[in-house]
């Protein structure tokens, strides 16, 4: 074979090893380009499985732990003043009360209620008002959501069954209380207490009595009264016009209305001690009060003496 065509021979050669070798970078630049997409996806994957999972703790941790209360207007036809306390803890309702207090103080509505006095089964009703009421608050602590317990234009609901009552004070005041945020608990512990003169004023002829009502810790309900030898309550006959202080004794206001501003003002001190006396007992500290409220108010700390 000659020089010339070996030479020929050998390019050809050189050639197809180049374009053979050619073939090979770009079988394996293909081969790479799918695998760097995979890691983007993947990437992308990764990423949209956290994001709902972000999403989920947010929302289970929406509420802060704590105890949330809200108070609702006295009714003045029933003579009970709703509220509602929630206790929060890991983001969510672990329990919820509902209840009132009463115009007198003394025993909240639900106590009332199971000791027998409030009697809604001797008027017809299948059960209790505390056992309906405890219905309810279970809802809301399996259910997270006061808004879930819809109620119709009187205030009933056909989510619960075997709730009767009206519901919708509940209702509002769960929403208010989470609306408002967490509160501090009061220094007392919650329940109805309630102290007395040790005997009958010898010239009014009144025995003096104080009963108070906590809940959340803090007081939220008063009554100043008392009682004389023919069982008459005090701040009743004012009411009925027999105690007589404007028109017996000129005064602006009747000894009623001036115990409820007294009243009122110790709920906003939260404390008897707090409430300046002179030595006559009465006070310039309360707007419109004339009356001796430094004997009541004694009587209120030996109430709460039993509270802390």
């Amino acid at each position: 074979m000659g020089k010339k065509h070996w030479s020929v021979m050998m390019c050809s050669v050189l050639m197809v090893g180049m374009l053979a070798a050619c073939g090979n970078n770009n079988d394996t630049a293909k081969k790479d380009e799918p695998a760097a997409q995979t890691e983007t996806q993947a990437a992308a994957n990764t990423t949209d499985k956290t994001e709902p999972a972000a999403a989920e703790t947010e929302t289970a941790s929406a509420l802060a732990d704590g105890m949330y209360f809200a108070q609702g207007t006295m009714d003045e036809k029933s003579g009970w003043q709703p509220y509602v306390i929630l206790q929060v803890a890991g983001g969510k309702i672990t329990d919820a009360t509902w209840s009132a207090s009463s115009i007198n103080a003394g025993a909240d509505k639900k106590t009332y209620s199971e000791e027998g006095k409030y009697g809604m089964k001797a008027g017809g009703a299948s059960s209790e008002w505390h056992e309906q009421a405890e219905k309810i608050e279970k809802y809301l602590v399996d259910n997270q959501d006061p808004a879930k317990i819809t109620v119709d234009g009187e205030g009933h609901t056909d989510v619960v069954s075997g709730v009767s009552i009206h519901v919708n004070d509940f209702t509002e005041l769960a929403q208010k209380a989470l609306a408002a945020g967490p509160v501090e608990a009061g220094p007392y512990k919650d329940g109805a207490y309630h102290a007395e003169a040790k005997d009958f004023d010898k010239e009014s002829g009144w025995k003096e009595t104080v009963d108070v009502t906590v809940a959340a810790g803090k007081i939220i309900a008063v009554n100043f009264s008392g009682v004389n030898a023919a069982g008459e309550d005090k701040k009743t006959n004012s009411k009925e016009g027999k105690y007589g202080m404007k028109e017996k004794g000129g005064a602006q206001a009747e000894w009623h209305e001036e115990a409820a501003k007294a009243e009122q003002y110790l709920i906003e001190k939260q404390d008897p001690a707090a409430v300046e006396t002179k030595e006559d007992g009465t006070t310039d500290a309360i707007s419109g009060v004339t009356i001796h409220v430094g004997s009541y108010l004694q009587l209120a700390q030996e109430a709460l003496a039993n509270a802390k």
